[in-house]
């Protein structure tokens, strides 16, 4: 009986064995088989290599009080301590606050403008004025901040601003948009609208196309109009697309863009304007505090990734698939 035991025990052995000996020899198949297709792959993993991964070990200085002539492995340790000076910081909750306002009205009111967009290019049936609409409202994705900015500063200017022109045309008493604090946190998210909303699109579009044709073809005949196939058709077949897309945008939450927030500030909207972003440019940058500012780079990554597992099992408790 125990030399049966050995016996299969061997076998099952050799079985283990030939079975990762087969993996091997087709993982080597495949590369041999594919191996232009893993060519053309190189340079996609030697850039997230180079720009990713490389640079984290630049993360440490975090925990260190860097010095760029000691450089970073002889720059001493101080552990949590910019963290600490960080959190402790009263204008902690005052950045906070900013980055979290402006990151929700982008959330509530700019993310479902593309899925809406989509579906209504995805109704014209005159392919070349689809063409046309799309072109257009992909144009402003390839203008640059500063040209947003100069764009907002030549409509909205107190002065010399057109808008503030036709109403003083119209008798009505002009209106202090880029001075008015209460007025900078929309500013800022009808500018993400007119520049993105636009190029977000693409991937709805996408996901739009690949819905089975028979779907609203069975619901004509069933006397589906063209809302009830919106509703009961092109939204439930692309829900997934919007929340992987939700989840990836709620786990940038602490990213609200340092360019347009920097372009815009000015001094009678500091209060409002002062976000994470533009703090680790002002300390980091102009005053050369890197291991401070990193330590809030840090915090700002930790957040992202945390908000998107939270976001990801809270998908995936609803029935979707979500992220991973």
């Amino acid at each position: 009986m125990a030399g049966g035991i050995m016996k299969q025990t061997g076998l099952a052995g050799q079985s283990e064995v030939k079975e990762s000996g087969s993996k091997r020899g087709g993982v080597l198949q495949s590369f041999k088989r594919d191996k232009y297709l893993y060519l053309l792959a190189v340079p996609g993993v030697l850039y997230f290599l180079i720009f990713k991964y490389v640079p984290m070990w630049g993360i440490s200085i975090a925990f260190k009080d860097f010095s760029p002539y000691q450089g970073i492995w002889n720059s001493p340790w101080v552990g949590l301590e910019h963290f600490e000076r960080f959190f402790s910081n009263p204008d902690f909750i005052h950045l906070f606050r900013n980055t979290l306002a402006i990151s929700l009205m982008n959330l509530f009111f700019y993310f479902p403008l593309p899925i809406l967009l989509a579906i209504l290019l995805n109704e014209l049936k005159n392919e070349l004025f689809k063409k046309l609409i799309q072109t257009i409202v992909y144009m402003p994705h390839f203008l640059s901040w500063v040209i947003i900015a100069g764009i907002s500063f030549l409509l909205l200017s107190h002065s010399e601003g057109i808008i503030n022109k036709l109403l003083t045309a119209a008798g009505y008493a002009q209106i202090d948009f880029l001075t008015n604090p209460n007025l900078f946190w929309l500013i800022l998210t009808v500018q993400n609208i007119w520049k993105d909303a636009g190029w977000g699109t693409i991937l709805f579009l996408a996901a739009i196309a690949g819905i089975d044709p028979q779907l609203y073809e069975a619901a004509k005949m069933d006397g589906a109009g063209r809302f009830r196939q919106m509703w009961h058709i092109t939204l439930p077949s692309i829900r997934n697309v919007i929340v992987i897309l939700l989840i990836l945008r709620i786990g940038h939450m602490m990213d609200v863009g340092l360019e347009q927030v920097l372009l815009m500030m000015n001094g009678a909207v500091s209060d409002v304007a002062d976000v994470f972003d533009t703090y680790v440019f002002r300390v980091g940058i102009q005053q050369g505090e890197f291991s401070y500012s990193t330590a809030i780079g840090l915090f700002k990554s930790m957040t992202g990734l945390v908000l998107v597992v939270i976001a990801n099992k809270f998908a995936k408790k609803l029935g979707e698939e979500g992220v991973y």
